[in-house]
């Protein structure tokens, strides 16, 4: 049983008594918007963003709010606060819940989680020192060892004054993967590094030293780690999203095979493309990992099947719902249902899975006939396209025509990001 307490009686009344406020404005943050509605009928949920996108601000379902500072801790737990108490002088039974779109701002929502809970607002996310232990890269493969789950060989340098002025290049095997041990401080650092990227690819030892350098210059003062490169294509790559109860225990899971990648250096690394898939090592991996750290609602892992001996090597935890959190809900479960149950609604949810076949997809068949190597995988994309017509989460046919063209036009934008960070590079032919 979870010891969480409703804060609202009946789910007749989640629609009317409910009001989620989301932070950030990318297709997670429409995914939040759209489920809600569909699931209890709410009709409008506060959007906070610091830009106007289009795809959200034409929505019939977003009472849209540019907050420009709002990537500023004070300013989002100001304005936070400032609606939460709008709310309650409006109607003290009203219940504010609030969901963030990224790293950051999971980050920011745990660390102030007693401040906005005292203001009367919902927030579904772990303690902040879980949340701050278990996202440092180091401190999550140390807890794989003692689990038994398969993770990447990896190396750590500190990136701070106190790191190297030059790494060992003659002792590294290449290609390496290389990425921040800390996601939420790096993108937080994004303008003070040169060349700014998720995750690095580094081919060469000449490479990784000008990666380096830059890192060193920049304000992130953190670990960077280097992993081995798993060989395999996209469609190596893997995705499992669980929710647990307060004690850690799985109470819905779901997942699938990354078919395809977003090639763009910004964004490389965000799924496009999924097919459902169960894979069972993966699960119980998962199912360790939550229960022995106590994690207590949605997480998102990134994993890749290494070719070379068969094994799933996990790489993060991610404290929140992926951008592609979608899939769940195409699986057969809506995700945002499962946090109103648990946080507000205080109910047990019995196990189950979210595994009906589902292709999750953000790109024209085009796209994926031109830059699918594997064939099968292919031809199965393509069925499951033709038969799961909600694939596509931008894509709301109650919304306004307004807010569908404009989503419609990010879905073939992605016809001109493939060619130019992908097709043109790589050479690819047209199937």
């Amino acid at each position: 049983m979870t010891n969480l307490k409703p804060r609202i009686a009946h789910k007749e009344e989640v629609g009317k008594l409910l009001k989620p406020i989301v932070v950030g404005g990318d297709i997670l943050a429409y995914s939040y918007v759209r489920e809600l509605n569909r699931a209890f009928g709410i009709e409008q949920t506060i959007v906070l963003a610091a830009a106007d996108i289009k795809m959200l601000s034409t929505s019939r379902f977003t009472d849209y709010r540019l907050i420009p500072d709002v990537h500023d801790a004070e300013v989002l737990y100001a304005t936070l606060e400032g609606i939460a108490a709008e709310f309650a002088r409006e109607n003290p039974d009203i219940v504010p819940m609030v969901f963030g779109c990224d790293d950051c701002h999971a980050r920011m929502l745990s660390e102030a989680k007693p401040r906005l809970e005292a203001a009367g607002i919902v927030v579904p996310y772990i303690d902040f020192d879980l949340l701050d232990d278990i996202t440092q890269k180091r401190r999550f493969y140390e807890l794989c060892e003692e689990l038994d789950i398969p993770y990447p060989k990896t190396w750590y340098f500190d990136c701070s004054d106190a790191g190297p002025d030059e790494l060992p290049l003659d002792e590294l095997p290449f290609p390496l993967i290389a990425k921040p041990s800390n996601s939420a401080q790096f993108q937080d650092a994004e303008p003070t590094v040169r060349g700014w990227r998720k995750i690095y690819e580094i081919e060469d030892a000449a490479e990784m030293a000008e990666v380096w350098k830059s890192l060193r210059e920049s304000s992130y003062n953190n670990l960077m780690v280097l992993q081995d490169f798993i060989p395999g294509g996209d469609d190596a790559i893997r995705t499992l999203t669980t929710f647990s109860n307060a004690e850690g225990e799985v109470r819905c899971v779901s997942g699938g095979v990354v078919c395809l990648q977003d090639h763009d250096p910004t964004a490389i690394g965000n799924p496009l493309c999924i097919l459902g898939e169960r894979e069972d090592a993966i699960v119980e991996c998962a199912k360790r990992f939550v229960k022995r750290v106590g994690y207590c609602g949605m997480a998102n892992f990134d994993i890749k099947l290494d070719e070379r001996d068969g094994s799933f090597r996990f790489f993060e935890v991610n404290t929140r719902c992926g951008r592609n959190t979608y899939y769940m809900s195409l699986g057969g479960q809506n995700f945002v249902e499962l946090m109103v149950r648990q946080f507000v609604l205080g109910e047990d949810i019995p196990y189950h899975e979210a595994y009906e076949p589902f292709i999750y997809c953000c790109v024209p068949a085009y796209v994926l006939k031109r830059s699918m190597e594997n064939e099968s995988r292919l031809a199965e994309a393509l069925g499951r396209l033709h038969t799961n017509k909600e694939s596509y989460p931008l894509h709301y046919t109650p919304d306004t025509a307004s807010h569908n063209l404009w989503a419609k036009i990010m879905f073939m934008n992605q016809i001109r990001k493939f060619k130019k960070f992908y097709w043109d590079t790589k050479g690819k032919q047209l199937k």
